[in-house]
């Protein structure tokens, strides 16, 4: 009987194969002493052992910059900034001098107290942090001991599905990705550095399955699907005949995607939509214009800190900007001001340990408080508008003083790159991210202050359900179809076009067809969503009609549970679209189709 678990699907494909148990861990350490005489000798063992495993982490990093890109090689830094950290190195020194422990025995003290140290911060992004040290630790100390490197890349003897509790980055730098066909972990989040390099090398991955590692054998047939994170054991024939019907149509889908990407996004009954893409990188944004891509609607930035000792420079901000606005000369690219805190925080800013973080000192908050950070990312865009129609967008915001402020920080700084003869387009946009219930509720106030908005479904649904949205067991309450989220989003709608501003959103939810006909129902004519998801998304835009989703919406604005919101939804498609290849991947409960 087969076995299937559902957890998160972080990189996206379908595969079958043989199972390969990876298990890796830290060497035991023996407690031991050693005599006076031979203390400065264990001193020099682990300062060489250091130097050892600075070069081995050099070299994957030179690996995963020629292979991958700079960006990516950057995720190392983390690991070679704690081997010159005077909490890891010097500590341990002073451990093996006052205390006379071996250079293994001081170096396994010192990471366990880090460890217990980083435990007790309730940071999500320690869990990356946590990660980092885990592989240096387990890599130092194989090097202090003299045994054999236990994170080699797995050699299985056949293309396989790894399964293993965790990755680190210096293994995944390292696969076969001919030998390695996908990923499932017991832990692991889509944010985690690992995982952004195997959605770089393109392998499916599913992570948080609990005790899959518990579950699974050695050379045991599954099915792996990184798309609706499911990972499946000893499939049956049925199982089969599903894996194979998905394959054929994700290849004709493919195929289908090319075609889509030169239509233009226009519902059935004429409406123009502008759909935009989603980037973590800039070095995505060549697939999401060769999906078709009307632009960025939401470029992160917090690719160019996170990880980092020092803060990036205005010049290098300027270059990754300007290549996404000269990959789309004429749409408009909208950038987002670092969004730190809550699960991103970067090591060069001493963050202060939070019992919830996504309420505490992040984003707009952040970059108001740091001048020294947000001044040479608002020059470098201001200096990147002058390639294409660039546009600054603020995340957080809560109430207009923080827009003013921005505003001022941004004349002051137009005044500085005039005078230095610094090109720029004056005419920019500056819009609002709007991720909270105060900020849809004052959406009057601040569209007086703001040239566009964006919703970030995200959040508001988090924010207003009070539902931390990585949290696996509230997944059932995490619903972007809630009455109360509906209604604010039609505030945040009326509001705009009240004002004359236009409104996006660039939530999850917009890339979910039901999200789409919800949208459009409530006029939002711009959508932004994961490159790999445009095709679809515009497949079912040119499937549906504007005044369809209007009945459907003014029906499900009166709704008073979030299943009768998404009655209305389906009713208002009818024989439209099916909805029934979408409901697994969206926990969608359909009621029968219309006849």
């Amino acid at each position: 009987m087969s076995i299937v678990r559902d957890g998160f699907g972080v990189s996206e494909g379908i595969v079958e194969g043989t199972i390969h148990l990876l298990n890796w861990g830290v060497p035991e350490v023996a407690h031991s002493r050693v005599e006076e005489g031979q203390v400065e000798e264990e001193v020099g063992r682990f300062q060489q052992a250091v130097e050892e495993t600075r070069a081995d982490l050099e070299r994957l990093r030179s690996q995963a910059s020629e292979r991958l890109g700079a960006l990516e090689g950057r995720i190392f830094d983390p690991q070679l900034l704690m081997l010159e950290d005077a909490e890891v190195v010097d500590r341990t020194i002073e451990y093996i001098r006052e205390n006379r422990l071996t250079a293994a025995q001081a170096f396994e003290w010192r990471i366990l107290e880090l460890q217990a140290q980083w435990n007790r911060t309730f940071n999500p992004m320690v869990l990356d942090r946590l990660n980092d040290l885990e592989d240096l630790h387990v890599r130092l100390l194989h090097r202090i001991l003299g045994l054999p490197d236990p994170l080699t890349p797995p050699t299985p003897d056949a293309p396989a599905i790894l399964v293993a509790h965790n990755l680190t980055p210096s293994m995944v730098v390292q696969f076969d990705t001919g030998l390695i066909r996908g990923i499932a972990t017991d832990r692991g989040t889509r944010t985690s550095h690992w995982v952004i390099l195997v959605r770089s090398l393109g392998i499916p991955a599913v992570v948080g399955l609990d005790t899959i590692t518990q579950l699974a054998r050695q050379g045991q047939e599954a099915i792996l699907d990184g798309r609706i994170g499911r990972i499946i054991l000893e499939p049956d024939q049925q199982d089969r005949r599903i894996f194979r019907g998905r394959v054929l149509q994700l290849k004709e889908w493919e195929e289908e995607v090319r075609r889509l990407a030169t239509l233009e996004p226009v519902t059935k009954d004429g409406q123009p939509i502008a759909l935009r893409a989603n980037l973590d990188l800039p070095s995505e944004a060549g697939a999401a214009r060769d999906h078709g891509a009307q632009g960025v609607g939401l470029l992160r930035t917090e690719f160019l800190v996170v990880g980092r000792k020092t803060l990036p420079d205005e010049e290098e901000q300027y270059r990754e900007y300007r290549a996404v606005a000269e990959t789309f000369p004429t749409y408009a690219v909208v950038v987002r001001t670092f969004d730190l805190g809550g699960d991103k925080f970067p090591m060069f800013l001493h963050m202060p340990p939070e019992e919830n973080p996504f309420l505490g000192w992040r984003a707009i908050r952040v970059c108001l408080d740091e001048p020294e950070l947000f001044r040479p990312q608002l020059r470098a865009l201001l200096r990147a508008t002058a390639h294409g129609d660039v546009r600054i967008m603020l995340p957080m915001v809560n109430n207009v003083d923080e827009v003013l402020q921005v505003r001022a920080m941004l004349k002051e700084e137009e005044d500085r790159l005039s005078e230095q003869g610094i090109p720029f387009n004056s005419g920019y946009k500056l819009g609002l991210l709007i991720e909270t219930p105060a900020a849809a509720l004052d959406a009057v106030a601040l569209a007086r202050h703001a040239d566009f908005f964006s919703i970030g479904t995200n959040d508001l649904v988090q924010y207003t359900l009070a539902v931390d949205r990585t949290n696996s067991r509230l997944a059932g309450l995490y619903n972007p179809f809630h009455p109360a989220v509906l209604r604010l989003i039609h505030q945040v709608a009326r509001v705009a076009r009240a004002a004359g501003i236009e409104v996006s959103v660039c939530g999850e939810v917009a890339a979910n067809p039901l999200g789409a006909f919800l949208f459009l129902g409530l006029d939002i004519h711009s959508l932004s969503v994961a490159w790999p998801a445009l095709g679809e998304i515009k497949k079912v835009i040119r499937e549906l009609r504007v005044e369809d989703a209007r009945k459907a919406v003014a029906r499900a604005l009166a709704a008073g549970s979030a299943q009768e919101v998404v009655d209305c939804l389906v009713e208002g498609i009818g024989n439209s679209l099916d909805l029934s290849a979408f409901a697994g991947r969206w926990n969608l409960r359909l009621p029968p189709r219309p006849r």
